[in-house]
Formats: structure tokens, C-alpha cells, sequence
């Protein structure tokens, strides 16, 4: 038996071989990637082969993947302890472009599935197989021959983890079938020649996990800016570069060393412009060139990009003219469930430190910008095009403030959130929170604070009343119910978890015992409001969605 660690870089194609017939041990959470998960990669397939050179993918540059753990000792037996979600997805799109591809179905079909040899002993078998309870419908739905024409998107599964598996691959065929023949054979061909794992392997399944857990270690090892320092340092003279290595040694002090490493993947987007494709580190030497005239990148870029990281993440920008108003655009941008609003921000801010009256225009838009597309979902790849533009147009000087500008929102883009904001906002997850702290400090002319270690969004009317209660007379028919429950207007916060019993008190008792604090009133004006009204009705409800959204389109300019 082997005993030793082997981790190797392998193409797809060497992947989806013999050597490995992978399974997703029982143990392992369900797979999980979303819509936006799968799009994501297949347009960064399809972004890297759009700016390829070559139109032959034998001819283009190698992919990387990323790293697969598996458990794995001398047979092809492999159980998947890291990747299982990477591996899952990638045959599930070799399974779109194999029913897609009819001449090149029994190509893609060997990566799918291994013909067995009697002379060699070997039976048939799939590449992967998951999870006790996904894998009869993964054959049926997904490996199978003809398994694609099967799905639907209301057809019925037994869990979370097959109706992403559903979506996932209706989404995939969806995309696809909008290419040309001749793009998808392309795709397929890179994918299978070009696209690259590092599988790492071990025998057990101590020193598996050990491996899994050092790879996700956030510790202090080498970090990327610590390389580019010594290259570019190692540029200057030596008399000079006891001087300049302090000057960076007192930027990473003043960020901190995680938010400092931060700061160069920041920096590497303003140069680039587009997302990620190697490494930092490569796309750094390439783009930025530091180590070409060290002197100018530290005094005029490092610093500088440093200090207005600092004022933002900080909120703690100073100037004796709008301080105050700037620094609250920059708590909202915080509230954003990303952060690749911040290249664009760091470039504007340390090209107008002095001017606060365009600084604050500037972040008021900014604000609205990703608090938009973070309202209608955008994926990474639709945010990132969008700051690429708006970091051109800083660049150009362009007027930031013309409607043809990415930094405004297009009048479809406000029609759809308007109709966003309009909807079910509580089934939202990621964007209910910071839209109703948004709404409360309106209502508040902006003097609220949020400082709580834990904010709670709860339901006026309940998601589920009892029978017979007060809220099943205002609201008898379920239809009617449904179509108010997960509305911005009977939607409320609180600083803390309440009482789950008390969710279904009726509205005078709720009112006492679930929507105020120790202290008396809720600090919230949203919730504070509710507390004014003797009776929660329809008529209600319509009142106040139409104001709280009418609060939003006047302060976001949505009209």
C-alpha cells in the first residue's frame, strides 16, 4: 500500500481517464452549486477562449481549475474529499455538450463513462458517482444516454441538492443552445485538452483532510505582495531601498496584512481591468510592472491606493467639507454582499482626495451602482464588465454624471429594480437586510446607526397564522396571504432573535411582546412605525409598500 502524498497537475482528459473513478463519500455535504456558480464558469470558459490568440484550443494556453483532494491508494477508486462541486458541474456540462454534439457524442461519452474489458477484468462504470442519495437520478438525468431529454424544470426531486443539479443543467443547455455548432465543439476541445486540476492524493483519510485543511488555511505564509515587494525593492538602488521599504512596510501597518494583500488584487483589476485569468502575482508583472520604476509605483501608486483603502474600509475619510455625508456613502457600499465596487472607488478616491463635493457625487452614484445590481443579482461577471467600464471612463475623465456613463443605471436597469423592490424581498436573502436598513435610515433622515451585533428581519403578518386568529379575519383567503407575506411593507427589523413562538401572537400582542425591546420602542423607525397602527389589514399593507418604495425610488433617483 502507498503511503506517500502525490499531487500532480492533469488535464481534463487525463482527469476523466481510467486512472480515476471518483465517489462523493456519504459524508460530504450535498452539492450545492447555484445557478450563478455554473454561469460563471462557463463564461469564463468562454471569455478565455474569446481573447485566446488561436481559434485551435490544442494551441491555446492551459485553464487551471483549481485543486481536487481526493483519498486514493493504488486502484482508480477515489473518493472525493475536496472538488466534488467542480467535478459534478464539469460532467454535467461535458453531459449538455455530449447531447448537444451529436457527431462528437461517443468522444465526450468516454469521459463520461468507462467501457468495461473482459480480458482486462474491468466492468462498465461511470467516472463519478455521487452520493448515496443523488446518484440514481445523476445516471438517469445526467450520464445516461439521452438522460438530458428527460429534464424539465418542474420536474419532481427528493432534495435540494437534485434541483440544482436540475438547474444547473437546464441553465447550461439554455446558454449553449444560443452558441454556434462550431463554438460548442470548440469548447468541448478546450475543455477536455486545455482546462487543468491539480489532483492531490494520499490514502487516507487523516492526511486527506490534513491537506484540505492547509489548503484552506488563511495563515501567514508567503502572501503575494510580499513577493512583489522583494522584486520591486530589489529594482532600486541600494541606497534607496532602506527608504522605500519602509514606506511600504508603513502602508501594510497602517492596512493590516490581510487587508493589504487585499489592496493588490484591487490594484491588479485597476491596470487589468478584467477579472482574474492566472495569478496575481503574473498579472501584476504584467499589467502593473511594478519593478520597472519602483520610485513611481510606491509614491504615486501603492501609498496613495493604501491610504484611500484605509478611508474606506474605515470609514473614516477627513476633509472640512462633507466628512460626514462621504463616509456614510462608504458604510453603504459595506452593506454590499460584494466588494468589486472597491478598485473603482480606490482610484477615485485617491485621484480627487481634495476635491469632497465630486468625492460625495461620486460615491452617492456608487452607492446606487452596486446597491442596484446587487438588488437585481447581477453575477460576478456582469459586476466585473460593468466596473471595468466605469474605471476606463475615470481614466478618461469622461463626465461621470452623463446617463451614458457606467456609473448611472439605465432606465431598464431602474425599471427592474423598482419591480425587484416590489416583490417577494424576504425570499432575497443576501439583498433583504441591507434594502431595509437602507429604507429605515430614509425614514430617518439618515441619522440611524446600526451598530448590533445581530439585526433580525421578521414578518408583521406571519408567514404561518393559526387558524382562527386575528390575522386569518384580515386575511382569510391564503392566495391573498401569499401575496403580502414577503413584501418590503410587512417586513420589520430587530436588533436581536425573538421568541419563534411569539411569531404567530396576534397583532396587538405581537406589538408588545415581539416588536419592542427592554428599553421600550424599537430603535428602528421601520419597526417603530408598525407600532402606531391599531390594525394590520390589506388596505394597510398597500399603504405602506407604496410609501417605503416610493421612499426608495426618490432617494436611489429611480425615476
Amino acid at each position: 500500500m502507498s503511503t506517500s502524498l502525490s499531487a500532480k497537475e492533469y488535464p481534463v482528459n487525463k482527469v476523466f481517464s481510467d486512472d480515476y473513478a471518483f465517489s462523493i463519500p456519504n459524508v460530504q455535504r450535498p452539492y450545492s452549486w447555484t445557478e450563478e456558480n455554473t454561469e460563471v464558469l462557463l463564461d469564463d470558459f468562454l471569455e478565455f477562449i474569446k481573447y485566446s490568440s488561436t481559434d485551435d484550443p490544442s494551441e491555446m494556453n492551459p485553464y487551471f481549475l483549481g485543486s481536487i483532494v481526493l483519498i486514493k491508494e493504488e486502484s482508480p477508486d477515489s473518493q472525493v474529499l475536496d472538488g466534488q462541486q467542480r467535478i459534478t458541474t464539469l460532467t454535467i456540462l461535458l453531459a449538455i455538450l455530449k447531447h448537444l454534439l451529436p457527431e462528437k457524442r461517443d468522444a465526450i461519452k468516454g469521459f463520461l463513462y468507462e467501457e468495461g474489458n473482459s480480458l482486462m477484468g474491468t466492468s462498465d462504470r461511470y467516472r463519478l458517482t455521487l452520493r448515496d442519495r443523488d446518484e440514481e437520478f445523476f445516471r438517469k438525468y445526467i450520464q445516461a444516454d439521452n438522460g438530458i431529454d428527460k429534464l424539465s424544470a418542474d420536474m419532481q426531486v427528493d432534495n435540494d441538492s437534485q434541483k440544482q443539479i436540475v438547474n444547473n443543467a437546464l441553465l447550461l443547455h439554455r446558454r449553449l443552445q444560443k452558441i454556434s455548432n462550431e463554438e460548442r465543439n470548440q469548447l468541448a476541445s478546450f475543455i477536455i485538452m486545455k482546462c487543468y486540476l491539480v489532483v492531490v492524493s494520499t490514502p487516507d483519510f487523516e492526511s486527506a483532510y490534513r491537506i484540505f485543511s492547509v489548503l484552506n488555511d488563511r495563515g501567514l505564509d508567503l502572501a503575494q505582495s510580499d513577493i512583489l515587494k522583494a522584486e520591486t525593492i530589489g529594482k532600486l538602488p541600494k541606497n534607496e531601498q532602506d527608504q522605500y521599504n519602509d514606506m511600504w512596510e508603513e502602508a501594510e501597518e497602517y492596512l493590516g496584512r490581510e487587508s493589504f494583500n487585499e489592496l493588490f488584487s484591487h490594484i491588479r483589476m485597476i491596470y487589468r481591468k478584467y477579472k482574474l485569468r492566472y495569478t496575481i502575482i503574473k498579472e501584476f508583472r504584467e499589467y502593473v510592472k511594478p519593478a520597472e520604476k519602483p520610485r513611481d509605483f510606491i509614491e504615486k501608486k501603492l501609498v496613495p491606493f493604501s491610504n484611500a483603502f484605509s478611508s474606506i474600509i474605515e470609514m473614516d475619510y477627513k476633509s472640512a467639507n462633507y466628512a460626514d455625508e462621504i463616509n456614510n456613502k462608504f458604510f453603504w457600499l459595506l452593506k454590499v454582499d460584494n466588494r468589486d465596487w472597491l478598485p473603482a472607488a480606490i482610484l477615485y478616491l485617491s485621484n480627487n482626495d481634495d476635491d469632497s463635493l465630486n468625492l460625495l457625487n461620486f460615491f452617492k452614484d456608487l452607492e446606487r451602482l452596486a446597491m442596484g445590481m446587487m438588488i437585481l443579482r447581477y453575477n460576478i461577471n456582469q459586476r466585473m464588465e460593468r466596473y471595468r467600464q466605469l474605471l476606463i471612463d475615470i481614466e478618461d475623465n469622461n463626465d461621470l454624471l452623463q446617463k451614458e456613463s457606467a456609473l448611472q443605471l439605465t432606465e431598464e436597469e431602474k425599471r427592474l429594480i423598482i419591480e425587484q423592490l416590489n416583490g417577494d424581498l424576504y425570499l432575497q436573502k443576501k439583498v433583504r437586510i441591507p434594502v431595509l436598513l437602507k429604507v429605515d435610515s430614509i425614514l430617518s433622515d439618515g441619522q440611524a446607526t446600526y451598530n448590533y451585533n445581530r439585526i433580525t428581519v421578521e414578518h408583521v403578518l406571519p408567514q404561518n397564522p393559526k387558524e382562527n386568529s386575528q390575522w386569518t379575519k384580515w386575511f382569510p383567503e391564503q392566495e391573498t396571504r401569499d401575496k403580502y407575506v414577503h413584501k418590503l411593507g410587512n417586513l420589520v427589523l430587530l436588533s436581536s432573535q425573538k421568541n419563534s413562538q411569539a411569531k404567530n401572537f396576534d397583532f396587538d400582542r405581537k406589538k408588545e411582546k415581539y416588536f419592542t425591546s427592554k428599553k421600550g420602542v424599537s430603535s428602528f423607525v421601520l419597526t417603530s412605525q408598525v407600532l402606531r397602527e391599531t390594525e394590520w389589514t390589506e388596505n394597510t399593507l398597500n399603504t405602506r409598500q407604496t410609501k417605503l418604495i416610493e421612499k426608495l425610488i426618490e432617494h436611489w433617483r429611480l425615476k
